[in-house]
């Protein structure tokens, strides 16, 4: 499991990225659900052709709409996957689409069941047993939770945390007193792998407890979050 902090697609993505390719088996889907408001056609031409250095063929999983999010044909195709990639975009989107709909469900036991999971940005923020959504318009910094896909218990992600995701930290707090809030800057990978935690990419991953100072890891192992659960 992989959460980015965002820029996916691009240069300073390959250290991870590479490694999610090498652990897929079976069909792989790009997930553009968060980008259904913003060209997700751009999306999953720029997943596809940079997983292809990685020598991975990706297609789409295409779930921008409840409809879609309930189809069997969809379920059938996920539940049989080895490999997905969900994209950035509108994270209130992306965990009203999948939440408790049998695609979501589809993906996660995938995933039990030995696919490669990874998400970036408003992706991995689903992941998370919150997903940090805008309070109001226009205001981009303070943030409000709603349920996620609940993967990774007590926790949610602030995404691009090195260029403007660090200053959703008060407001986050303040929605999630008890949880664990994970700073990912862009470009860089909070990887589950081997029974532990590690940083991958350019940056740094922030781990801020409740009661204790943001402690910042990079290139290594992550210490402070709890194991994804492979309960359904």
């Amino acid at each position: 499991m992989a959460l980015v902090g965002g820029g996916e697609f691009g240069p300073g993505n390959e250290a991870h990225d590479e490694l999610l390719a090498g652990a897929s088996h079976g069909q792989g889907f790009l997930v553009a659900t968060a980008a259904a408001r913003s060209r997700p056609e751009r999306a999953v031409r720029q997943g596809i052709l940079w997983f292809q250095q990685f020598g991975l063929e990706l297609t789409e999983l295409a779930v921008y709409t409840q409809k879609q999010a309930q189809s069997a044909a969809l379920v059938e195709a996920a539940a049989h996957a080895g490999f997905f990639y969900l994209a950035g975009g509108d994270p209130g989107l992306v965990a009203s689409l999948l939440r408790s709909s049998p695609v979501g469900a589809a993906i996660l036991s995938a995933w039990r069941n030995g696919a490669v999971l990874a998400g970036s940005s408003a992706g991995a923020m689903v992941l998370c047993a919150d997903t940090l959504v805008r309070q109001s318009f226009p205001s981009h910094t303070e943030r409000r939770a709603v349920p996620g896909l609940g993967v990774i218990a007590h926790c949610a992600v602030l995404p691009h945390h090195d260029t403007f995701g660090h200053k959703w930290y008060q407001s986050a707090r303040a929605a999630l007193p008890e949880a664990t809030l994970i700073g990912v800057d862009e470009r860089t990978c909070a990887l589950w792998h081997s029974g532990a935690w590690q940083c991958l990419g350019p940056g740094a991953v922030t781990v801020y407890a409740p009661g204790t100072d943001a402690a910042p890891y990079r290139r290594g192992e992550v210490e402070g979050l709890p194991q994804p659960s492979t309960r359904g």
